[in-house]
């Protein structure tokens, strides 16, 4: 870059990604030589920027915590993804109970010391997003943050977690993960009073006592948390499988359909199969056929019989009123 400004600018935006930097590399990546490049890293430095570097083989650069917080610097996408990720965290859809204002407070200010084309821009998808308000019941943040460290930490806890019975069960487990699926926040953890995997509802945690003591880590199950999330459902739900064939491709379904949490694979370039576990059949059917593509019912029988039901149902209500 001929315009030392610009390169600056740059550099420091390659350094707030969190990596270490050979100096070869950050050279190469602005397009400037070793010696200029040492003299931009000054020139951070002597704005406020903790940069450490580390001479030699294996030599690196690296932007380090500080006595003081220099501004930030965003570039263009990353504006987009922070104005988007706190708008829909204060639209309630992150499930965190009492954080939507910080989320509205935290946006103000990313505005405020944003240039003016940036500025414009977070201010624009601020206007134009407006996300759905939450519905869930939300789950408290000292939860959160306790798990969350106890995850990092690798240490066992103990928990107070009201039962679908409404009565408060005390459990001890080894942490692993916090997963949200279906709106829904959850702890997958090591139950060590049951000896098992197991989920947790984490609107249903009611306390949190951190042990401080580190667990011996297990391997996780080869599936992903949210497949065995999934999974537990499906074994444990009073849901119904139906499995239907539509005659349009994957791309048009997609468009089209208003369910979102089932499986939708292509069956060649015109045909898709859709399946999903629900909990009534006369619902799923109004769904599907709302998306206004033909479609033949591949399983289960009893939902191709209440399928035919209702559409009988709807065609001679259509001739009463004719």
């Amino acid at each position: 870059m001929a315009d030392t400004s610009q390169r600056t600018l740059r550099l420091l935006s390659l350094l707030q990604t969190g990596r270490a930097w050979p100096g070869a590399d950050l050279a190469a990546a602005l397009d400037t030589s070793p010696r200029s490049l040492r003299r931009d890293i000054d020139r951070l430095r002597e704005l406020g920027y903790a940069v450490e570097s580390l001479r030699g083989p294996g030599g690196h650069y690296r932007l380090v915590a500080g006595r003081a917080v220099p501004p930030l610097l965003f570039e263009d996408d990353e504006v987009v993804a922070a104005t988007l990720g706190l708008r829909i965290v204060a639209g309630g859809l992150g499930g965190v109970e009492g954080v939507e204002e910080s989320a509205d407070r935290a946006l103000t200010k990313l505005r405020q010391v944003l240039p003016s084309p940036l500025a414009r821009r977070a201010a624009a998808l601020t206007c134009a997003v407006e996300p759905e308000r939450r519905a869930w019941p939300g789950v408290r943040p000292d939860v959160v943050t306790a798990l969350s460290e106890a995850v990092a930490a690798g240490q066992w806890v103990r928990l107070v977690h009201r039962g679908r019975d409404g009565e408060d069960h005390r459990r001890r487990a080894d942490p692993y993960r916090l997963v949200m699926s279906g709106r829904r926040w959850y702890l997958y953890a090591w139950d060590r009073d049951r000896d098992g995997w197991r989920t947790f509802r984490l609107d249903r945690i009611c306390e949190v006592v951190q042990t401080r003591a580190a667990f011996t880590p297990r391997e996780l199950p080869g599936e992903g948390r949210a497949e065995h999330l999934e999974r537990g459902f499906r074994e444990s739900g009073p849901l119904h499988s139906v499995s239907v064939l539509f005659d349009a491709s994957a791309e048009e379904v997609a468009a089209r359909i208003t369910r979102v949490d089932g499986d939708l694979v292509p069956v060649g370039a015109e045909r898709a199969r859709y399946t999903a576990r629900v909990d009534s059949f006369e619902w799923i059917a109004i769904v599907l056929a709302l998306t206004g593509l033909p479609f033949t019912v591949e399983s289960p029988e009893e939902f191709a019989r209440r399928a035919a039901a209702l559409a009988d149902i709807l065609h001679r209500s259509a001739d009463r009123s004719g």
